[in-house]
């Protein structure tokens, strides 16, 4: 029969119950107590294995699971399947430990799009430089988790503070640099450096967070003074694209010149030694000539007269002239050659 509990004034108002009438109360309750008794087991075992079960986890691959025991941190678990103590003694909380997330400085985002659409956040982007200009910076970072026991445990909202750090270390770094890096060449180091004064700060609160980058999502002059900021900034990109320009045309002409230098230099070289060569052949020949002269110097003239005569003579018109003519000029009239020139008498008119 079904247990059903006692009335709560089962003596009626106003007077105290008998001990025989508590006597038999109790009687009564231990009856139904007893006729009910295998029924209250299966429905205790029932919930002692529900209770057991209660302490399987499955760790999925891109998670950890952090053990609570009694609300203490005792250990981390890997990707898997794993048996601890039932809910009540043991809870596990599990984190995504290879995901990377993102943070927002200066900007939101609304929708993703496309088209992806932000709301700015001035008082997070406005900063001041080294050289006290203003500047409008908005900041993405991205971490991942290194240690979720630190994660849990170490800091309040760790994220929270995550986008605080990297506000203080963005300012910090930008107030460090002047607005012409800041705005033109030196955004890569800007990345940097605030990445590691970031990391630096998280690892000082021991918040179990590795930041894996820093990116400037867009750097500009505030809005009342943009257009003359792109100006001084369009100035600067001509200017560099200028000295480039310089360099590379310096880059060439060099080479050329260098290289021609060494042409004349060497053709300059060749033409000395050849020169000199020359001169030493000359003067050996000399000196061979006069050694000849010296041993018979009526025959060597003659002989170097006659070699030259027999290299003057045949470029040029002989005339021989016969010694018994008694200075007759008609005999060296050149007739031969004036003659076609020279009408015959009949022949003129």
């Amino acid at each position: 029969m079904p247990w059903d509990p006692p009335p709560r004034n089962p003596w009626g108002q106003g007077r105290p119950p008998t001990p025989q009438e508590v006597a038999k109360q109790f009687e009564e309750f231990t009856r139904r107590l007893r006729s009910n008794l295998p029924g209250a087991w299966l429905i205790l075992l029932a919930a002692l294995v529900l209770w057991g079960a209660s302490g399987i986890y499955i760790v999925s691959p891109d998670e950890q699971g952090v053990v609570r025991r009694f609300g203490k941190a005792v250990t981390v678990l890997d990707p898997g399947f794993h048996l601890q103590m039932p809910r009540g003694i043991d809870r596990v909380d599990k984190v995504k430990v290879t995901q990377v997330q993102r943070l927002e400085i200066g900007f939101r985002t609304i929708s993703a799009g496309p088209p992806a659409r932000y709301q700015p956040f001035p008082k997070e982007s406005l900063m001041l430089t080294g050289d006290e200009n203003i500047v409008d910076c908005q900041l993405i970072i991205q971490y991942r988790l290194k240690d979720p026991k630190a994660y849990l445990f170490n800091v309040f909202q760790p994220d929270l503070t995550m986008h605080n750090a990297g506000e203080v270390a963005l300012r910090q770094v930008i107030g460090s640099s002047t607005i012409d890096d800041v705005l033109t060449t030196g955004k890569l180091e800007i990345q940097e450096r605030t990445r590691a004064l970031l990391q630096e700060i998280m690892d000082l609160y021991d918040a179990g967070m590795l930041v894996t980058a820093v990116k400037l999502q867009t750097v500009s002059a505030p809005k009342q003074v943009e257009d003359a900021f792109k100006d001084v900034v369009r100035a600067k990109e001509d200017r560099e694209r200028l000295i480039n320009e310089a360099k590379g045309y310096q880059e060439d002409i060099l080479p050329k010149a260098r290289g021609k230098a060494e042409q004349i230099k060497r053709e300059a070289d060749g033409y000395k030694a050849e020169r000199v060569e020359r001169a030493h052949g000359d003067a050996n020949r000399f000196l061979r000539v006069l050694a000849e002269y010296s041993k018979a110097k009526e025959v060597t003239r003659e002989r170097l007269y006659l070699e030259t005569m027999e290299a003057v003579l045949p470029g040029i018109d002989k005339f021989i002239i016969n010694p018994k003519a008694a200075g007759n000029l008609l005999q060296t009239l050149p007739l031969s050659r004036i003659a076609p020139a020279v009408r015959p008498a009949e022949e003129q008119p």
